[in-house]
């Protein structure tokens, strides 16, 4: 049975309307002037990362945003904060607010770094789980999950802390519930402290132990990071050079060099390359839209002659 001409119209106009909400979604997804900032707060911010989405890598624009003046990394576990970049290392130093440190413990989180993510947990990152029980996994003797070695000097350390009130130990307890722990699958990508599983009550992290080992007090309490900066590019120096931000743009996410003057280019800000401004492919895409829509008009007319 041959559908009428009515009928042909109305299927144009359910097609259509699909694209126009993604049309209409996209819009919200192209960095326009003003939405890419080169600083987060205090700390600087250079490519690969961005304040905000379409600023930056979009590998990296998944994970890291700025939010009113704090820069942020989020993760399957809860979205941390970020204190530091050191761009000439490569690493990031991100503090979670339920971590245990020597002035405070509490009850802790887990935390989950994604396997697809362009981070892994750098060496130097000492795991700790604080207030575990005795039937713990990670004291299982033949797992050897824990550290017995300096870690037990790491434990005794922390246990001398005031804090340690906060997860219901004296101070000075017995150490035989500390953990300096020794994941598994190692520190790479992918790694996960799940404390439930775990039966431990708190975690902390230390990427460094200042200028006295012997003091808890002087330890950098923060997991430290470090990513992969492959993504830079010579066509992102080029738009650097030019005072533009490497950003990317459209559901392809290709490049895009977002310019101070509100025209974005596929290449610079000098004039090479096309350019368009924020609102360019969403007026294009629209009048695609609508001429779609008139060329049903057009035909509808035409079969009812």
């Amino acid at each position: 049975m041959s559908l009428s001409p009515i009928a042909w119209l109305f299927i144009n106009i359910l097609l259509l309307l699909p694209l126009v909400h993604t049309v209409l979604a996209t819009s919200h997804n192209t960095p326009i002037n003003g939405t890419c900032d080169d600083t987060c707060g205090t700390i600087p911010i250079k490519y690969p990362f961005g304040t905000g989405f379409g600023c930056g890598h979009p590998v990296f624009a998944r994970y890291i945003k700025c939010s009113s003046g704090t820069l942020q990394f989020s993760t399957g576990t809860g979205i941390y904060t970020i204190s530091s970049i050191d761009y000439p290392s490569n690493t990031i130093i991100v503090t979670d607010p339920l971590m245990s440190t020597c002035s405070s413990m509490q009850n802790s989180g887990s935390f989950i770094l994604d396997k697809a993510s362009p981070f892994t947990i750098t060496p130097d990152v000492n795991f700790v789980l604080l207030g575990c029980s005795t039937t713990s996994p990670v004291f299982d003797v033949d797992e050897e999950l824990c550290d017995t070695g300096s870690g037990s000097r790491i434990c005794r350390g922390l246990y001398s802390c005031k804090g340690v009130t906060g997860i219901g130990l004296p101070q000075n307890a017995p150490i035989s519930t500390c953990c300096v722990y020794e994941s598994p699958v190692g520190l790479g990508s992918g790694y996960a402290l799940d404390l439930p599983k775990l039966q431990c009550s708190s975690y902390t992290s230390i990427y460094g132990f200042g200028d006295d080992e012997g003091d808890p007090t002087k330890w950098k309490f923060g997991i430290s990071l470090q990513y992969n900066d492959s993504y830079y590019t010579e066509t992102c120096k080029d738009c650097e050079a030019s005072g533009g931000l490497c950003g990317f743009a459209g559901l392809d996410q290709s490049f895009a060099c977002v310019c101070k003057n509100g025209a974005n280019s596929s290449n610079n800000c000098l004039g090479r390359g096309y350019a368009w401004s924020g609102t360019w492919g969403l007026k294009i895409q629209m009048k695609m839209i609508l001429g779609g829509l008139l060329l049903s008009w057009m035909l509808l007319f035409y079969w009812s002659l």
